[in-house]
């Protein structure tokens, strides 16, 4: 559930400007309001919540995610764990714009989670993006995860977890490779709306939108 090429490059000629809110919560050191602080969310599969990855920590997990041929169909990221590191370590040591995670589920790592200011990122140079749009990228680690309703719940979860935490933030954006039906499927059964096919530089994305005015309603 996840970009061809998951995102986010550190931050240079191919991210958008800050605006002058977003200047001054970098000097606070937090461009997504403190992702690590949302804490946990019951969900109908368990108890949820998003962790911050540490490399130290993690690295050995994401590889052997990364690996799967399901997730690297779409992912890219197989081989080495210096391949995963290096994604995962322009995120970290990046400005804020993204904050990689992994999705526990009752206390076990079971997915990873790219929590994104998609209105910061490249992506916003290819759909009318507004203030505070915030993305998601997903991945199910675990195959016995997949294909039975999971990865839908963990995606209303997450989008209400920044709805719920993000009071700026009135859209949840995606953009899942249009091949990847399942993913798109799980996107509009977790209160995404289908917005648009878009062409970005390394696929053709299906725009889903999860918005604020509509998640009692989706």
């Amino acid at each position: 559930m996840s970009p061809t090429r998951p995102p986010v490059d550190p931050p240079g000629d191919d991210t958008l400007d800050l605006r002058v809110d977003d200047l001054v919560a970098l000097l606070d050191g937090d461009l997504l309001d403190s992702v690590a602080a949302w804490g946990p969310v019951d969900t109908p599969v368990g108890s949820f919540r998003l962790v911050p990855v540490r490399l130290e920590r993690d690295l050995p997990l994401l590889t052997r995610w990364m690996n799967d041929p399901a997730v690297a169909a779409f992912w890219e990221l197989a081989g080495p764990d210096t391949v995963t590191a290096e994604h995962v370590r322009a995120q970290l040591e990046g400005d804020g714009r993204s904050v990689p995670c992994l999705g526990v589920l009752d206390g076990t790592p079971m997915s990873y989670f790219e929590i994104y200011r998609a209105d910061l990122d490249p992506l916003a140079r290819h759909y009318p993006a507004l203030p505070h749009d915030t993305g998601v990228h997903l991945l199910v680690g675990g195959v016995t995860d997949r294909g039975r309703g999971v990865g839908t719940t963990l995606l209303r979860a997450v989008a209400d977890l920044v709805l719920d935490h993000r009071p700026r933030c009135t859209r949840v954006v995606a953009e899942p490779d249009i091949r990847n039906t399942p993913s798109v499927s799980a996107f509009l059964s977790g209160g995404f709306r289908y917005a648009a096919e878009v062409d970005l530089p390394d696929k053709r994305a299906a725009l889903m939108i999860r918005d604020r005015a509509l998640r009692h309603v989706l």
